[in-house]
């Protein structure tokens, strides 16, 4: 993204160093740096969390346009001037275009994640940066962002490297594929001439006048448009199959830089518009980004369908950039601000996030609003300045490197193999996160105290403040512990109305307990199998992703979650045709209904828990209507990486761990209406005034609202205590 400000005296940058979305150019065209500037500026915006702007992601679709653009641009300008293209030279110009830079921020961002942010998750961000220095990153966090359990996982430093993978990925093949493309073009076009000209010899002579005229561009720009159509198809269908592989992988975004390339390939027809049709294109253009950035949100399906619009956009502005216009959107674009800022745009877009991710950890501030997160991308765009005077133009433009490919090579290879291994290194030894002391076990202090509960309350009135020796598990694997239901596939996911038959504990058994609800039932499960395997209950464990226990239909992705409706319904009726002797209900309370009652929101969810409590007992079952668990006050295990020998800092208050209050009064309410038995979990998860994430030797929470398992395990005893004291069946 980055390119030296022209000034007096500077060196200005060569053509041939055009391109990275984010990346940099020199070329002649002032209006494409303008919008490097909004795109990049739209990206910032949107990170700095800046409400009016949270479609800006979408920047990274345009500078992946105008990457391909400019580098095709680039290659075809070289076709034409020497006959061939320099695989060497071309990989060289773009290592000593990006990876000075690249490789500056990925060191200065594994050291800031070293000292400031989860220790817990070091280990994660060292591979995240071995894989950012290797441009695969972005494969890296398409696997990871199909985890459901990893779903609230504060973002990696590292996650913006992911459009620099993308795109390197793309640039592996395109050179060789339009290289092969004008070969077969040009043989084609020479055969025919010479079969044209009797006696003439047929020539392959790629210095030929007239070589890039639409006989020769028809091939390549014919594979373009092909590999542009089955990438857009794929982008469409896996953005509604798998929404992280459509994001981050490779396969659904070349047709972006496929866009560019095959604009790229029809320039010197676009050169004979007039020019009131090509300023008009580009203010057209210009407005579809700007707007799609004010009016897209996290809950837009993207890339999809809707990444038609800034790339559409961006190609309407290149478009109309090649035609001088006086009253054209270049007008703007070539303002010098936003000039300046296209210059610094590589740079800005490498340190801002980084930065946004580790500063206010770093400064004691987890929460910092808009207005810090704006000064800390300002600060980014200082940085960015220092980088480009200091690392990318001394390197990028110095005699060591100019006509020495090898040398570039070199250069760049030093500073892969560098960045890798200072990643390896460090995920060999990651820092330190316990005490080096242990603690009391809490799964045995608790089996063998002849009061369970009471054992559990002492050991919650004195909590750990620090990380014991003997943590079981470890930190660094609390999130990773998945119980049978996860493992099993019986959790579903939020698109899924399937109602597996999943059956634990002794199937045989004549007593039948049933598990219902979300995932904050699911979490229950560790707990409730052990209870079927030493009691002979046969269990059944009903649970999906999200999906209230209450018969209200909720909001979810920005539009009412009739799937879980749907399930909730099949779901019943596998209860029904079970009559099970217990059914253990419970669901998270966070969750907003997509029909607010005009009665207010406690008589709407009352009603529908009792719609639900009455189906359940029509089976002939009992229902134990679990209310939800105390909320942490963040995501326990990275605030507990970052301060791992203080974690009353983590902890939260009674009062604050409450998600809604609406909903456990809705809960006894309906049950008293319907003889469902409430059992309330707080006692087993707080203290008088504090609900601590570590007691004993087991960490309390997996993330940011659900218990970990290992905790649901040690918890067997007080829960069966409690079900035998209110359910004599048992």
């Amino acid at each position: 993204m980055t390119q030296a400000l022209l000034r007096p005296g500077r060196r200005p940058p060569r053509p041939e160093a055009a391109g990275h979305p984010p990346g940099g150019t020199g070329d002649r065209r002032a209006d494409i740096q303008g919008l490097r500037a909004v795109a990049v500026t739209l990206v910032v915006l949107s990170h700095a969390g800046v409400r009016q702007f949270s479609g800006g992601y979408l920047g990274v679709d345009v500078f992946f346009v105008i990457s391909g653009f400019l580098i095709t641009s680039m290659l075809v300008g070289e076709l034409d001037r020497t006959g061939r293209i320099s695989v060497p030279r071309f990989y060289a110009r773009r290592a000593l275009r990006l990876l000075p830079a690249s490789t500056l921020v990925g060191v200065v961002t594994l050291v800031g994640s070293y000292l400031y942010l989860s220790k817990a998750r070091f280990a994660e961000y060292a591979g995240d940066a071995i894989a950012s220095g290797l441009y695969a990153v972005n494969i890296r966090l398409a696997v990871n962002g199909t985890d459901y359990l990893q779903a609230t996982d504060p973002p990696s430093p590292f996650q913006h490297f992911w459009s620099l993978a993308v795109e390197e990925q793309f640039y592996v093949v395109w050179p060789l594929v339009l290289a092969a493309a004008y070969l077969v073009a040009r043989r084609g076009r020479a055969a025919r001439t010479a079969a044209a000209e009797a006696g003439a010899e047929g020539r392959t002579d790629w210095s030929t006048e007239g070589r890039t005229d639409w006989r020769t561009t028809a091939v390549p720009a014919g594979i373009a448009f092909v590999l542009l159509a089955i990438s857009f198809v794929l982008s469409v269908h896996t953005t509604r199959t798998s929404p992280s592989w459509a994001y981050f992988g490779s396969q659904t975004r070349a047709w972006e830089l496929a866009a560019g390339a095959l604009l790229a390939l029809c320039a010197n027809r676009l050169r004979s518009m007039p020019p009131l049709l090509a300023g008009t294109l580009s203010w057209v253009g210009l407005a579809a980004v700007v707007g799609a950035a004010l009016t897209f949100d996290d809950t837009t399906a993207f890339p999809g369908y809707a990444a038609l619009v800034p790339v559409a956009g961006t190609v309407l502005v290149l478009a109309g950039g090649s035609v001088r216009s006086r009253f054209g959107g270049e007008m703007l674009l070539r303002q010098r601000p936003l000039t300046g800022i296209g210059g610094l745009s590589y740079g800005w877009y490498l340190w801002h996030w980084p930065l946004l991710v580790i500063l206010p950890s770093a400064l004691d501030r987890p929460g910092a609003g808009v207005r810090t997160r704006l000064a800390v991308c300002v600060f980014a765009l200082f940085l960015a300045w220092l980088t480009l005077r200091f690392v990318e133009n001394p390197i990028r433009f110095g005699a060591a490197f100019r006509n020495r490919p090898r040398r570039a090579l070199g250069l760049g290879a030093g500073l892969t193999a560098g960045a890798v291994a200072l990643a390896v290194l460090a995920a060999l030894f990651p820092p330190a996160i316990d005490s080096g002391r242990p603690a009391p076990s809490l799964a045995a202090a608790v089996e063998k105290a002849a009061d369970p509960q009471a054992r559990l309350a002492q050991l919650l009135a004195e909590p750990n403040k620090v990380i014991p020796s003997n943590l079981s598990p470890g930190l660094t694997k609390i999130k990773a512990a998945r119980s049978a239901v996860y493992r099993d596939g019986c959790h579903v996911s939020t698109t899924s109305v399937a109602v597996p038959p999943c059956v634990y504990g002794d199937p045989a058994s004549d007593t039948t307990v049933v598990l219902f609800g979300d995932s904050h039932a699911a979490q229950w499960f560790p707990a409730l199998e052990l209870l079927a395997r030493e009691r002979h209950w046969r269990l059944i464990s009903l649970t999906k992703a999200s999906c209230k226990v209450a018969d209200v239909t909720i909001i979810s992705g920005g539009k009412p979650y009739t799937s879980c409706d749907t399930w909730r319904s099949k779901a019943l009726a596998r209860i029904a045709e079970l009559r099970p002797d217990l059914v253990i209900t419970s669901s998270s309370d966070a969750g907003n209904p997509a029909h607010p009652d005009p009665a207010g929101a406690l008589q709407q969810w009352t009603k529908g828990f009792e719609r639900t409590y009455k189906a359940l007992g029509a089976s002939g079952a009992e229902v134990a209507a679990l209310l939800d668990t105390p909320w942490p006050a963040s995501d326990a295990v990275d605030c507990a990486g970052t301060h791992p020998l203080d974690l009353g800092r983590c902890a939260n208050t009674r009062g604050g761990a409450e998600q809604d209050p609406h909903k456990p009064a809705a809960i006894r309410a309906a049950a008293k209406a319907t003889g469902a038995t409430v059992i309330d979990p707080w006692p087993w998860m707080c203290g008088s005034r504090v609900c601590p994430v570590l007691v004993g030797d087991t960490f309390v929470y997996r993330d940011d609202s659900h218990m970990a398992d290992a905790y649901a395990h040690a918890l067997a005893p007080v829960l069966g205590a409690e079900l035998t004291r209110r359910f004599t069946k048992l």
